[in-house]
């Protein structure tokens, strides 16, 4: 793992992030002082956000906003309400979505926000006044064509309406385009919300076609039930592949018959009762067994850092496709591939929610909406170009996915940087 980090910014993920940056250049031929640009953030904000909580008394949360870098276009990355989010965490992700932007062809750079907080914990009320108040404290930073956000862990449609309000309010008119993944009353666009969990789908289809297996033959086991885990497995299940194993905080679920995924979806949308409560469709099951089942496609979908050295010896996919950002660390990524296990990488599995929060901006840009079937068809097009491009790249050059799908992006943003030259 790289030592020369910056005391501020010193995280496991991004550690990480850097560590993966160090292991992409080796196999690059570019400029010591560009490197040193690219391995840390272009602009980061650190603020308070006092908020009045129900009960009168004032409680302040601490938020960042960081954009990467800048150099193909205005920053575009989610926002997060987590108890562990940190300036380091937002960094290493604002990193991966510079490097995802631009190796999908998208004319942004990299950025991520988020406020250290556990809103299940917050009313309704008091997540409003956060937003409001941590968006007004980084409101200069915020544009169209400066950062457009987007929803994230812990955040929503509804956490970007009132996004978009405030920014609004504060300029004296509407601006649709300052956010994406807004209800579409209010400039949303079809196919936003389930667009990250679809684009996993299509990377998994693509990769099975690649190497000869049928949908319908294959099992699939994904970690987290959220916002991509869910759609990836609904969506999976009506192609009609073999779901198996399904998790949430609280443990998994695991039918070898296959899940009814529609149904669990559905009972989860009346209390949203913990997974492994839910015997009546499979048996409980810890979640480190659920990572190790045997399956032909794992899609780790919760959060960073799951898939380790501890327990990468023992999972059981052919495949293991990133619905998550950095689930997987340096040491298991080297096992993993010294296993046969091939492992397409987080900036390209899950590129879908960014593809498809491109097409929101460029459509409210536009004042034009587009057909759903479209926005689907556009999105699979993109995102599996881009598999190809790096499985092409990964065949030829006897590298990992990973790294190939870091040199593709790394090489477009140092690009940029060399058109543009240094200022002053």
């Amino acid at each position: 793992m790289p030592t020369n980090i910056p005391a501020e910014l010193d995280h496991p993920t991004f550690r990480l992030a850097v560590a993966q940056f160090d292991q992409a250049v080796q196999h690059m031929a570019l400029d010591p002082n560009m490197l040193e640009r690219l391995k840390s953030p272009q602009r980061a904000l650190a603020v308070s956000v006092p908020v009045r909580m129900d009960d009168g008394r004032v409680e302040v949360f601490r938020g960042y906003r960081v954009q990467h870098d800048l150099s193909r276009g205005p920053t575009k990355g989610g926002i997060r309400y987590h108890p562990d989010v940190t300036l380091g965490e937002v960094s290493a992700l604002a990193m991966w979505m510079t490097w995802k932007t631009a190796l999908a062809g998208l004319p942004f750079g990299g950025a991520k926000g988020g406020v250290a907080v556990n809103p299940t914990c917050l009313t309704t009320g008091e997540l409003e006044r956060l937003t409001r108040r941590y968006i007004a404290e980084i409101f200069p930073f915020l544009g169209p064509d400066k950062d457009i956000p987007a929803p994230d862990v812990g955040t929503n449609a509804q956490t970007m309406a009132w996004i978009m309000d405030t920014y609004s309010q504060q300029v004296g008119f509407s601006v649709r385009d300052v956010v994406t993944g807004k209800p579409l009353s209010i400039g949303g666009s079809l196919g936003r919300e389930e667009a990250t969990g679809r684009g996993v789908v299509d990377i998994t289809m693509e990769v099975l076609h690649y190497f000869h297996f049928d949908l319908s033959d294959t099992t699939v086991v994904i970690e987290g039930f959220g916002n991509v885990g869910s759609h990836a497995a609904r969506i999976l299940y009506e192609e009609g592949a073999k779901v198996i194993g399904i998790s949430d905080r609280f443990g998994g679920l695991y039918n070898p018959k296959g899940l009814d995924i529609p149904a669990i979806i559905t009972e989860r949308k009346k209390e949203k009762p913990p997974l492994p409560s839910l015997t009546q469709f499979g048996e409980s099951i810890l979640h480190e067994d659920l990572l190790t089942l045997p399956c032909r496609v794992l899609i780790p979908a919760a959060l960073a850092e799951q898939i380790t050295s501890t327990n990468a010896p023992k999972i059981q996919c052919q495949f293991l496709i990133e619905g998550a950002n950095g689930p997987t660390t340096l040491a298991a990524d080297s096992i993993l591939h010294d296993r046969g296990i091939m492992v397409i990488p987080d900036i390209v599995a899950n590129a879908g929610g960014v593809i498809v929060s491109y097409f929101e901006w460029a459509q409210d840009a536009q004042r034009f909406s587009w057909e759903e079937a479209h926005i689907h068809s556009r999105l699979q097009s993109i995102i599996t170009k881009a598999f190809n491009r790096i499985l092409q790249q990964a065949e030829d050059k006897k590298i990992t996915m990973r790294t190939a799908a870091l040199i593709a992006g790394i090489e477009e943003v140092a690009m940029a940087h060399e058109c543009r030259g240094l200022y002053p």
